[in-house]
């Protein structure tokens, strides 16, 4: 994820960050450039199309989808934001009950105890972070048997939850803390299948196809409309047009799985480390 400060217009404004869609878009809107001045030439230059032409009314046609148009593209941003502004909170929660798990059972076990869970607990939050981007970390440790073709975070949780039974049965947890303890357990796996809906649940296929598809018509035929009134100058303003309405599906096809590698996607590595910092301090 990328850190930066908000108040910094001007950096902003001047400086060409690796996760810019411009570097993406680049070539594209070279491509779209070339294709706007080709289309101009015929219509201005070659063709010496006259006022009455029928393609100088395909301005119509703009004018009235324009409008159709922002508003399927805000909510596409705004579906694809959400999904991430979810996924954060999830991560979040993660952070809470792992911080709250580790403050209650250092204070219901014996210190003997303690390697097992300030081992576990964070271990959980790192096989889910692998589990959602489909890798799996070998970690060389003598606390959870994993075997990495089943799930493995069910198999980290089952065995905090069944090293928590066995002190329960043992005495050394009483009912009343067992049940105190509850709902940090069950956290675990709920986060897990509310990281794993986001991830197995894509944008619906057909909504993604229409807006890219609607894009792409709307460019190729912006020449045809402004051709005729702007001349030459169409050229680097439907480039300018281009790159504003790609970026936004791009970044919404960016954040709508916030759970990878991309520059704009959630901090999964400093959540993990952060948990297993604070887990270490009440341990320790």
């Amino acid at each position: 994820m990328v850190y930066y400060n908000p108040k910094e217009w001007f950096s902003f404004i001047f400086k060409i960050n690796k996760a810019d869609t411009l570097w993406e878009l680049f070539p594209l809107i070279l491509s779209v450039g070339a294709y706007a001045g080709a289309v101009t030439y015929l219509l201005i230059d070659f063709w010496h199309l006259p006022d009455t032409s029928l393609l100088r009314k395909v301005s119509y046609i703009h004018q009235t989808i324009g409008f159709v148009f922002s508003l399927l593209l805000a909510f596409r941003i705004n579906s694809a934001y959400d999904r991430w502004w979810e996924g954060r909170k999830i991560w979040g929660s993660m952070v809470n009950n792992s911080r709250n798990l580790a403050l209650k059972l250092k204070h219901m076990v014996k210190p003997s105890e303690y390697a097992f869970f300030n081992y576990a607990i964070p271990m959980y939050s790192r096989v889910l972070r692998n589990h959602l981007r489909d890798v799996y970390v070998h970690e060389e440790q003598d606390f959870v048997p994993i075997d990495s073709k089943k799930h493995v975070p069910n198999q980290v949780a089952s065995a905090i939850i069944e090293n928590i039974y066995r002190l329960n049965k043992q005495g050394e947890i009483n009912p009343e803390q067992l049940f105190s303890i509850t709902s940090e357990i069950g956290s675990f796996t709920d986060n897990c299948g509310a990281c794993e809906r986001i991830r197995k649940t894509p944008i619906p296929y057909s909504y993604n196809v229409f807006i890219k598809k609607f894009i792409f018509t709307y460019i190729m035929t912006l020449p045809f409309t402004w051709a005729f009134e702007m001349k030459y100058f169409t050229i680097p303003i439907i480039g300018f047009v281009l790159f504003v309405f790609a970026s936004i599906e791009i970044l919404a096809e960016e954040i709508e799985d916030p759970f990878g590698f991309d520059p704009n996607d959630l901090p999964l590595d400093n959540i993990c480390e952060n948990i297993q910092k604070h887990v270490g301090e009440i341990f320790g």
